[in-house]
């Protein structure tokens, strides 16, 4: 009986040697171990030792995880995921810096190597990622604040190895690296050789077989052990190990009692690697000889094989990368129209579908494209057509923008399609678009053939009405039916198309079925031309490229909207008009000439009416809103206050701006406000210019401009998606209103407002409240008086505070001086813009200068002398006597003409008229607050008796009427109560119904 079988009870039967005897109780010991190994373990050495815990050091530990920090930061390096890199630099800090570490470390020979040229790395990577401004402007909220955040800590945490790190960089070559290397390598070299060892140990204690039985055992594992080559040469050299101290030990029984078993997988190798290269299988003696297998030979020719295997497959590869395009190459001037379109519906069929390459079915739609020329336009336009789809289909995101150089591509194709449309001198011989349809679409043809091709399918399979071999027959030859010869699928398509052509009328002709929408491509294109501003750098020599591009769009969406006026599209036609206005709105002459969007020739104002009335008469509502207020903004623009102030005041669009809904139409609606001021402020229009700057500009400008995103604390509690969709409001650079500009026109019209009504209302101490103008104004003069030390100015309001504090003071020159030394006047387009407003705020600042003269000094004097006054501010009389004689009508100057002197009279009240009128102010105060708490309590809340909202807040400033209400049918109260149903509010002091 096999002693595989008896397991340790048939050891007699080994002999009575003291080496089996040795032998025999070193196997015994070890299966009682926890690793025992029973009669059903047919397992080798190799799977066993897998199955071992491997103990390891405290070093080991340590240098492992900070390896794989390392390695996580370098694959974070690979692809910039910054946040990965940051979590990761955190995590390999910690560990670094904590005690137990620091221990083992300095135990180890101090700081690692590779773990200070990782530092250098990282601290170069950093520095060159942050210079990259580009790359930087791209990347996402959290990536950029990881970046950030990493040159932060970087400088914080390398400050203990900045010596280190010196080191390093002068001399990175050194050996740290590879005694580092060396010593794990010697580490990995010792776990397998503790490996092998107790692979060689666990395989011993089963060593108690005969020849016979160890030949079968060392088929059976050899059949299952084929491990890799780094494993069977471990367990060769543990074998060899083995077999030399058991030579040695019993040099007298060589043949018959060697541990054979010690090397299981050894001999599995050798008797795998000797079978297939032999080819003659070993008997006696010779097949248990231990001997070192030659694998040279084997390996050279497993070298020369994969050799041949790479050049076979590289031969094939560039066959399969060079035959198509020969054989495109060659076969390109062989096909029909017929091919084209089959090729061309296999292509389009096949975008949308997961998995598909937009790229690819763009780049062999283009061939198509390429080759249909020669075919003519009803050929060639359906597949630009969807050439410019498939170019639109690259586009994924809402953010993401189409290249320049694919931009440039695909309005050409589309001036390609208008250059074929409008082709000819007669119109009624030009072709036209139309939508393409199953049964007119040249495209459909193949589906005549796949419809029968399917019926002979059916045939075949028996459900038709032929036989099988019949449909077969049929199916491999087709038949001319006019000439009766065989033809195939592609002549018979390209025939069918002909005939079909044929048949067709000369105005059937001229129709093209496409696929799309040309107005919605060119829309689309436009679209893609802003994105693109949007997303380029403004200060690189790129977004002056793209720029250059806008007369050609302008050129284009001009051809396409003539088609579809000939056409009598007139919704269409509406819609690139409005694109086209949108291009020339904010256009000054001599920029437009310069970017030559408009003609030489050309008067804007007369091409920007004609096309606002085509877009009146055949526009959506949103058009026709839009299209005012580029007309508005384009008057204003050219210095046409008038004409855009009579626009906006006929087309009542302050009034219903809220109504509209879309935020691009408002923020449209605020640059032609801003506009609109600054062309007022222009032409010397003070208070219409305050007017229409003191809405926009008291708030957040750029917001409400679409020119800046407000961060921080004062971006309020916005989510992710609607910071995204402010970014996508936002205008190209080259639209950008001068905030600069655009804060000087604001505040200058305010202090020329507010600075004489100052004055005034100090002259008037005690007398009624004087009108504030401007609240934003006196918010920074208040400001700026609190300063404890003014420098020279610096900024635009710094210029225009001290030229406040002058003009408050009565000195003009200086004013004037301050307010001409800015330099937001050279942004003015126009010849000479600058000049011209230094001259008008010279008189401006000479009148108003006069005012608040008048008002703060009059107290001081009897009598003024009118030469005098027309010398201090160097005015003509007339000039002064028409100031002064405005004052006195309007009883802001106590005075009267006496020749050409000015006589003051004094007349201030006393002491018990003071107050008298303070008094009256404050019971007129506390009968108003009584009023509001009595229609609070009563339910009422500001309502009239009769249900309607007060007047003057419904209808404006009605006409007052005196007296009060004192019951429905009659006058009662008057003061500032409420008056009778019919009537506004009462006047002051008058009599009050005293409530109960």
């Amino acid at each position: 009986m096999s002693r595989f079988w008896t397991g340790q009870s048939s050891s007699s039967e080994s002999g009575s040697s003291s080496d089996d005897s040795s032998v025999s109780d070193s196997s015994a010991e070890k299966n009682q171990g926890p690793n025992k190994r029973g009669w059903y373990d047919l397992s080798d050495s190799d799977d066993s030792s897998e199955e071992e815990r491997v103990a390891k050091s405290a070093k080991e530990r340590t240098f492992e995880s900070l390896e794989a920090s390392i390695a996580q930061i370098k694959n974070a390096m690979k692809i910039r995921d910054f946040v990965t890199i940051q979590a990761s630099y955190q995590n390999l800090m910690q560990t670094v810096s904590s005690p137990k570490t620091k221990a083992i470390i300095a135990a180890n020979g101090g700081i690692p190597r590779f773990f200070v040229k990782l530092l250098c790395n990282l601290q170069d990577y950093i520095t060159e990622r942050k210079k990259d401004k580009a790359s930087f402007k791209k990347l996402s909220p959290s990536q950029g604040r990881a970046l950030n955040r990493m040159g932060n800590n970087m400088r914080k945490e390398n400050k203990p190895y900045e010596k280190l790190m010196k080191e390093y960089r002068e001399n990175p070559d050194a050996v740290g690296d590879s005694d580092s290397d060396s010593d794990s390598d010697s580490e990995g070299s010792a776990k397998v050789s503790a490996k092998s060892s107790s692979s060689s140990s666990s395989s011993s204690s089963n060593s108690d077989s005969d020849s016979d039985d160890d030949s079968d055992s060392d088929k059976d594992s050899g059949s299952g052990s084929d491990s890799d080559s780094d494993s069977s040469k471990s367990s060769s050299s543990s074998s060899s190990s083995s077999d030399s101290d058991s030579a040695s030990s019993k040099a007298d029984d060589d043949d018959s009692e060697v541990d054979w078993d010690a090397s299981s997988s050894s001999s599995s190798s050798d008797d795998d690697s000797d079978a297939p290269t032999g080819g003659v299988v070993l008997k006696g003696r010779a097949r248990w000889l231990k001997r070192t297998p030659d694998t040279t030979k084997d390996s050279g020719k497993r070298k020369k094989k994969n050799v041949k295997e790479d050049e076979k497959v590289k031969v094939a590869d560039e066959d399969e990368e060079t035959s198509p395009k020969e054989d495109l190459k060659e076969k390109e001037e062989e096909w029909t129209a017929a091919v084209l379109n089959k090729k061309c519906m296999e292509l389009v069929s096949s975008r949308g579908r997961r998995g598909t390459d937009t790229k690819a079915v763009l780049k062999k739609l283009e061939n198509l494209s390429r080759l249909s020329e020669k075919f003519g336009p009803r050929i060639e336009v359906p597949i630009l057509m969807h050439v410019i789809t498939a170019q639109f289909d690259t586009i994924r995101t809402l953010d993401d923008f189409m290249e320049t150089a694919s931009w440039k591509t695909c309005m050409e194709r589309l001036n390609r399609v208008a250059d074929v449309l409008e082709d000819g001198d007669d119109d009624a011989k030009k072709y036209q678009l139309c939508t393409a349809s199953a049964e007119d679409d040249d495209l459909m043809i193949g589906n005549v053939l796949a419809k029968k091709k399917d019926s002979k399918m059916k045939d075949a399979a028996g459900v038709g009405e032929l036989g099988a071999l019949e449909a077969v027959a049929a199916d491999k030859q087709l038949v001319n039916p006019h000439t009766g010869e065989v033809e195939t699928e592609d002549e018979r398509a390209e025939r069918l198309r002909v005939e079909k052509e044929a048949n067709m009328t000369e105005e059937e002709l001229r129709m093209i079925p496409v696929a799309g929408s040309l107005s919605l491509f060119v829309t689309r294109l436009d679209e893609e031309y802003f994105k693109g501003l949007k997303r380029i750098s403004p200060h690189s020599i790129d977004y002056v490229h793209h720029l250059r591009h806008e007369g050609s769009l302008v050129d284009l969406i001009t051809k396409i909207r003539q088609y579809f006026i000939r056409v009598d599209s007139e919704a269409e036609a509406a819609e690139l008009s409005l694109l086209k206005l949108e291009h020339l709105y904010y256009c000054h002459d001599n920029i437009a000439d310069q970017l030559n969007i408009i003609g030489k020739d050309t008067d804007s104002a007369q091409l920007m009416t004609d096309l606002c009335t085509f877009v009146y008469q055949h526009g959506t509502d949103r058009s026709k809103t839009r299209a005012m207020m580029c007309q508005i903004y384009h008057h204003a623009l050219h210095d046409r206050f008038l004409e855009a102030r009579d626009l906006l005041l006929m087309s009542h669009l302050q009034d219903n701006i809220s109504n509209v809904g879309d935020v691009n139409t408002m923020i449209l609606f605020n640059r032609m406000m801003v506009n609109l001021g600054l062309a007022a402020f222009r032409l010397g229009k003070i208070w219409d210019a305050h007017q229409c700057l003191s809405d926009i500009c008291s708030g957040r400008v750029r917001e409400l401009l679409a020119q800046g995103i407000t961060t921080g604390r004062y971006a309020g509690d916005k989510s992710v998606e609607e910071e995204k969709a402010e970014k996508r409001r936002q205008i190209p650079y080259h639209l950008h209103i001068n905030i600069d500009l655009l804060e000087a026109c604001h505040l200058i019209s305010a202090m020329l407002l507010e600075v004489p009504n100052m004055a005034a209302a100090a002259g008037r101490a005690g007398s009624r409240k004087s009108r504030i103008f401007s609240r934003q104004f006196r918010k920074h003069m208040e400001s700026f008086n609190r300063q404890v030390f003014a420098g020279p100015p610096e900024q635009t309001r710094d210029y225009i505070m001290c030229a406040s504090k002058a003009l408050k003071n009565g000195d003009w020159k200086k004013c004037a001086d301050f307010l001409a030394g800015l330099e937001v006047w050279q942004l003015l387009p126009g010849e000479n813009e600058s000049q011209k407003i230094n001259e008008m705020l010279v008189e401006k600042v000479k009148v108003e200068g006069l005012r608040t003269y008048l008002f703060k000094y009059s107290s001081h004097y009897d009598s003024l002398s009118l030469g005098q006054l027309c010398g201090m501010f160097e005015l003509s009389k007339n000039e002064v006597h028409s100031i002064v004689s405005k004052m006195m009508f309007n009883g802001d100057l106590l005075a009267s003409w006496e020749n050409e002197t000015i006589v003051l009279k004094k007349i201030e009240p006393s002491t018990l008229q003071v107050l008298a009128l303070q008094f009256a102010e404050k019971a007129a105060n506390l009968v108003e607050s009584n009023e509001r708490l009595l229609d609070a309590k009563s339910g009422r809340h500001a309502f009239r008796d009769d249900g309607h909202w007060k007047g003057d807040q419904q209808r404006g400033y009605s006409q007052r009427r005196g007296g009060g209400h004192g019951s429905r049918s009659q006058g009662g109260r008057g003061g500032r109560g409420r008056g009778s149903r019919s009537g506004g509010r009462g006047h002051k002091g008058g009599n009050r119904r005293p409530r109960s």
